[in-house]
């Protein structure tokens, strides 16, 4: 198999990383603008040939994918059509489908093209922060071209599935509706606290300075590339606007029931969201489920995790992430340990218990 990439950042690497993984004999060869990424690709060993241009190479590629921000992919779109065999799919990893589906149809390459959209992501951006593991377990938005062959799209699906994702099939009109209600809408809202409360702040700057828990929680997402969400704004503008408009209805109520005072209206409220958010980690698939891990209490003293880590080495446990928890708000313990599967979390808790610490199985 032999795949092609426009653009190594952040999802394009860590996607070129996860073929690597899963295909070691896969061919890939990637154009990236920047040179000095694609000689570390290289000397990684995570593509096999780096393109200097849109060139021949990309020709015999089973599938593209375009990884660059939304105002570049039509002229890259253009190019790839004039040399890409007639057995390519190209696919890209936009957030939004809306305008990318245009120019496919005016180019006329909904034949060949089933959109891509991989639910994940970080505020780090970039190919030095890419990983092999970022796409695992995440919903990858798959919106196929009305004429791709569904021959075609099942087996780009199951290549999907192959890299640990989660395909799912729309189209690209329910594709952008519902990401402005569960991503765009929610960057706008992070980053209006972060805008209120730098406004709000005194000289002293004690809101910033407390500022932790939840806060941070909620506008950690603020720190991405500004200018990739003034792209998904404008690119989106209509979906992004219409939920908008709903959440604006929601504080409004909100508003009005705080402020009459109205106890009933606002415990409807909460419960009815707390409701809604547990489910969330009921669901049998998706990235927010339940992971098999544990949190536990230790000591506020150097080499307290080291030590933790030695205990489950000792008893040949993999652990899959370990971290310390900043908001103790909505976790127990200070500390959460995640495993590959739920046999290594359980002999972990005996292990930890018989080790006298303060476990708590979640």
């Amino acid at each position: 198999m032999k795949i092609g990439f426009i653009g190594l950042g952040l999802i394009g690497g860590s996607i070129a990383k996860a073929i690597r993984r899963v295909d070691p004999e896969a061919v890939i060869v990637a154009y990236n603008r920047t040179a000095d990424v694609l000689t570390t690709a290289l000397r990684e060993g995570v593509i096999d040939e780096a393109a200097w241009d849109i060139t021949a190479t990309f020709g015999d590629c089973d599938y593209i994918f375009l990884c660059t921000p939304v105002v570049t992919m039509k002229s890259f779109l253009k190019k790839l059509k004039g040399v890409m065999g007639f057995h390519t799919i190209l696919t890209d990893v936009g957030s939004t489908k809306g305008d990318i589906h245009e120019t496919v149809a005016q180019l006329q390459l909904t034949g060949c093209f089933i959109g891509g959209h991989p639910m994940a992501g970080s505020e780090k951006t970039g190919y030095e922060n890419a990983t092999d593991r970022l796409i695992e377990n995440a919903w990858y938005i798959l919106t196929p071209g009305e004429d791709v062959p569904i021959e075609k799209v099942s087996a780009f699906s199951e290549f999907i599935r192959s890299l640990g994702a989660l395909p799912m099939i729309l189209t690209y009109a329910e594709h952008d509706y519902i990401t402005a209600a569960i991503s765009h809408v929610p960057h706008v809202i992070s980053a209006s606290l972060v805008n209120m409360v730098h406004d709000l702040d005194g000289r002293e700057g004690y809101m910033r300075t407390i500022a932790a828990g939840g806060f941070k929680d909620i506008t950690r997402i603020s720190s991405s590339s500004p200018e990739m969400w003034q792209e998904i704004c404008l690119a989106n503008s209509d979906c992004i606007c219409t939920v908008l408009e709903s959440y604006i209805r929601h504080l409004t109520d909100f508003r009005f029931a705080i402020r009459n005072g109205n106890k009933d209206r606002l415990l409807q409220y909460f419960t009815a969201c707390k409701d809604y958010r547990d489910s969330f980690a009921n669901e049998a698939a998706g990235p927010i489920k339940s992971e098999p891990r544990l949190y536990l209490d230790i000591k506020d003293e150097a080499g307290a995790i080291a030590d933790v880590a030695a205990i489950l080495s000792s008893a040949r446990i993999s652990i899959r992430n370990i971290g310390i928890v900043h908001n103790r708000a909505f976790e127990k313990g200070v500390l959460r340990i995640d495993f590959y599967d739920e046999e290594a979390r359980r002999t972990a808790l005996d292990v930890l218990k018989q080790k006298s610490c303060r476990v708590y199985d979640d």
